[in-house]
């Protein structure tokens, strides 16, 4: 098949373009800056237009047999409501009524903020209501939203924190506090929190693909375990070969001081349990491949192999 794949030059994008030509696909990746693409034979780049005007996408979807949507806008501070409800509801609403008026398959990268906020006290499941908390997830459920209304054939991913090698944002950070030679704080964080491999996310993204039955279906994905962050935190160090060092400290006073410290997102973020069932998906027959806790040590590797260069 030839599979547009949108946002193909972010981080989940970088992963899923190779992941897709290995399985015997032609990749028409398109980005903002096309140029950010690796150049490979089964790899067409195309220039993705601005999700915040008005968006042909006739161009973009001419000769296509798949759609994978990731483009959109990064869940980071200052960015108004409008800004996301234009670029991640109504781009999102247009290419899902294009892909079903050409009957092209469409899987949605949504996020697990469309379905609950950055902590539950409770297993989460797709069966739960969806209760987003931030503009940024209202968004990503609205786009879902406009998705099923679309009438097409699509399937929507809803993954939790996805890590891999050149990760950015909370789990960059917990690399560089995890790489201090110097003992850390965190051996009483017990809470557990869902991850999912870029790798898994992108195998994930091929199943759907290829499996007619995952139609008109939304899947929560994640990694089969959940680590509690002072396991992370562990692993990470072991990783970069530090001893683990954790000392156990109170999470409230962690809190109470990043909270202090203008950090209350970053609190909300490491500090709440989030477990995540991607058991409909696996009874569906999707396979992860990576293990959580040789996928977080493989990452730390290539942080500090990068580092060094």
């Amino acid at each position: 098949m030839r599979i547009l794949v949108t946002g193909a030059s972010g981080f989940v994008g970088r992963g899923l373009g190779p992941a897709l030509v290995r399985a015997g696909h032609v990749v028409r990746a398109a980005a903002r800056d096309a140029t950010a693409i690796s150049p490979e034979p089964a790899v067409e780049r195309v220039r993705l237009p601005d999700l915040a005007g008005e968006v042909d996408w006739t161009p973009l979807l001419d000769g296509a047999d798949a759609v994978v949507h990731l483009a959109g806008i990064a869940h980071r501070s200052g960015v108004e409501a409008g800004d996301y409800d234009r670029v991640i509801r109504h781009a999102t609403a247009a290419l899902a009524r294009e892909c079903a008026a050409r009957r092209l398959p469409l899987v949605f990268v949504s996020s697990i903020g469309a379905q609950t906020g950055s902590a539950a006290d409770h297993v989460v499941r797709e069966t739960d209501p969806p209760r987003p908390v931030t503009a940024y997830d209202r968004a990503k459920l609205a786009a879902e939203a406009a998705v099923r209304e679309a009438g097409g054939a699509f399937t929507i991913l809803r993954p939790p924190l996805v890590y891999g090698p050149g990760v950015k944002g909370n789990m960059a950070l917990l690399m560089r506090i995890a790489d201090r030679p110097w003992p850390l704080p965190l051996g009483a964080f017990r809470n557990r929190r869902s991850l999912v491999a870029r790798d898994n996310l992108a195998e994930a993204v091929a199943f759907c693909l290829a499996t007619p039955a995952t139609r008109g279906e939304t899947y929560v994905v994640a990694d089969r375990e959940a680590l509690s962050v002072a396991e992370m935190i562990a692993v990470l160090r072991t990783a970069c070969g530090r001893p683990q060092r954790l000392i156990p400290v109170p999470p409230p006073l962690i809190g109470g001081l990043l909270c202090a410290a203008g950090r209350a997102a970053t609190w909300d973020r490491i500090g709440g349990a989030l477990v995540v069932d991607p058991g409909k998906l696996l009874a569906a027959g999707w396979r992860p491949a990576v293990d959580t806790r040789a996928g977080l040590a493989a990452m730390m590797r290539a942080y500090r192999s990068a580092a060094r260069a």
